[in-house]
């Protein structure tokens, strides 16, 4: 019916439609996305990270097969961002990233536990607060943002609402504007998926994970959602223009890597 839908209206219709929809359901939401004890607690945490990096460069480590061809040994002292399934390889790697990030309903769902444990500041997204003990203690609670899918905006500021742009790697450009990043540096952002079907559709993982830089990544029975690249073409493009307009720029190092929004950049030149 979706896909029915979409072949009979124009896409801007298209993305009005699931902007409204996206705006009413998260009106519930509301009081508690800006007021909730954790929310608050979240926002003076950002607070306290606006700029905290002027002038710096900093990687974000994407989960794409390119990550077994690139040396990573080379970001061990180098500031990184981390993205949902990422530790998996932390213990090939010999050290974690300085900071991890995860949206996706499902990734949150499934490795719930998984992300509690890591040790390094966590931003994930609001609406799986409940995924999480009441009991928490605020030390011990991950830093929450308000993303929707109602966009496309490039936030500066992430205290308030991020668009995620049908990706997490989006959420993190956006995290790394607002802590001064004058340099951020794309690796293992493939941009290409061996497996194909309906944009955000919800898969079930047969066995190993072709698609991503560990066979256990979404390894079988884990389920996931296809990517809808085109979304994240759009998220990709502000954040270019926004980091541009501000004298900063985003690099793409990904090896091999299908992405054309960047500047491409040899990996091994940057060291």
């Amino acid at each position: 019916m979706k896909n029915t839908f979409k072949k009979i209206i124009s896409p801007s219709v298209w993305q009005i439609a699931r902007d409204t929809y996206d705006s009413i359901r998260r009106v519930p939401e509301l009081p508690a996305a800006y007021f909730h004890p954790w929310r608050r607690e979240s926002r003076r945490r950002l607070a306290e990270l606006k700029d905290i990096h002027k002038g710096k460069r900093a990687f974000i480590i994407g989960n794409g097969p390119s990550l077994k061809q690139t040396d990573l040994s080379k970001l061990k002292n180098e500031i990184t961002f981390g993205m949902n399934r990422i530790y998996v390889i932390f213990p090939e790697i010999g050290f974690h990233t300085t900071y991890f990030a995860a949206t996706n309903n499902l990734v949150i769902e499934q490795f719930h536990d998984d992300i509690l444990a890591l040790p390094m500041p966590k931003f994930l997204a609001w609406r799986s607060h409940h995924y999480f003990s009441p009991e928490l203690p605020l030390s011990n609670i991950p830093t929450f943002l308000y993303t929707s899918y109602t966009g496309p905006r490039f936030s500066r500021d992430v205290r308030g609402r991020v668009w995620e742009s049908a990706t997490v790697t989006n959420v993190t450009l956006q995290l790394a504007f607002h802590m001064g990043f004058e340099q951020v540096i794309l690796i293992g952002v493939d941009h290409n998926f061996t497996s194909k079907g309906e944009a955000n559709k919800t898969v079930v993982s047969e066995g190993d994970d072709p698609n991503h830089v560990a066979a256990n990544y979404f390894g079988k029975g884990v389920r996931w959602q296809l990517p809808d690249l085109d979304t994240s073409e759009i998220g990709y493009a502000l954040a270019r223009d926004h980091f541009r307009s501000a004298g900063r720029e985003v690099l793409d190092a990904t090896v091999g890597g299908k992405l054309t929004i960047f500047p491409k950049v040899d990996y091994n030149s940057l060291f």
